[in-house]
């Protein structure tokens, strides 16, 4: 559908809270002062949509000299979404990008067949006092395309369609909605979006996907005649017309969805198969560390070390 709340009212109380499928309230881990919110995998939700694995970084508030270091690492059949509140990431990768992200921005890397890459704070950021905010999210790849070459795009702020109207600013990232079209490639039908709300104002939520879900990483809104608060993923029964609203403080969402895929899907440390076979080929060769021999390498400007594989 297009951008048009004033024809599409859709209130919140014309919906019964049973069109919440699912709740999730993700478990926070500490990592050292540094704190990730993981909604996806859930004990009782495992994708929405395409979107396999949701964390929320931060937000966290690094001292001079600080900052976050992911070795290198390795990914198969999956893409990975980066996008940030507040702070950077250096992001290089075994395909050869080496690029800075900073708020508003998109990173989207395609693992396909297998991929190795890092992120750490950059030099600059390190030199005073940093904030780190943001969400990392991975995207299942439909069968089709697991075997595909990896792959990175990046697109800045002014290239990601916004919409703005009564109260409502949205950022499209990835994908397909209300009528607009994110620039990234993708391979099955997604939609992601930053949005932030002013008090009392109106969401609807798209209505040509299949799975639709929302994260609030601040603020409140009100479905249903209930409330919920930041920290929290709901994701709506297919079908419904649903639209929600802020709460007195506002809120910032992060809204995803898509088809859902065909047949299930393994995950295992940072792999992701509709097989155990791939998974397992995947580990064997991580391990053997025959970098540029396979399809795993490190990346050419970030060789001196790389996060074992577990166990």
């Amino acid at each position: 559908m297009s951008w048009n709340p004033a024809l599409e009212p859709g209130c919140p109380n014309d919906i019964g809270v049973d069109a919440i499928e699912t709740l999730i309230v993700p478990r926070a881990r500490d990592l050292g002062g540094f704190e990730v919110r993981r909604a996806l995998p859930a004990p009782n939700r495992q994708m929405v949509g395409p979107f396999i694995f949701f964390d929320q970084a931060g937000p966290a508030e690094l001292l001079t000299g600080q900052g976050i270091d992911v070795r290198p690492h390795p990914h198969i059949g999956l893409g990975t979404v980066t996008y940030l509140f507040r702070g950077d990431f250096h992001h290089r990768d075994s395909t050869g990008a080496d690029q800075v992200i900073r708020p508003g921005a998109l990173n989207w890397m395609v693992a396909g067949r297998g991929v190795t890459h890092s992120e750490r704070t950059t030099a600059t950021a390190r030199g005073g006092p940093n904030s780190l905010f943001g969400i990392q999210t991975w995207i299942a790849l439909p069968e089709s395309h697991e075997d595909v070459a990896p792959s990175f795009e990046h697109h800045g702020k002014e290239a990601l369609p916004v919409i703005e109207d009564r109260g409502v600013s949205l950022r499209l990232i990835l994908g397909t909605a209300y009528g607009k079209t994110a620039p990234a490639k993708m391979f099955s039908e997604t939609f992601y979006a930053d949005v932030r709300l002013e008090p009392g104002s109106l969401l609807p939520m798209p209505e040509d996907h299949e799975d639709r879900g929302i994260y609030i990483v601040e603020g409140s809104i009100s479905v249903a005649g209930r409330d919920y608060e930041a920290a929290q993923m709901m994701v709506f029964r297919p079908g419904d017309r649903i639209t929600v609203a802020a709460g007195d403080r506002g809120a910032r969402l992060m809204i995803l969805g898509g088809a859902t895929l065909a047949g299930p899907r393994y995950i295992w440390w940072n792999f992701v198969a509709s097989s155990k076979e791939r998974i397992e080929a995947a580990k064997a060769e991580w391990r053997e560390q025959n970098w540029g021999q396979g399809r795993f390498d490190l990346p050419a400007n970030d060789r001196d070390e790389h996060i074992p594989l577990p166990g």
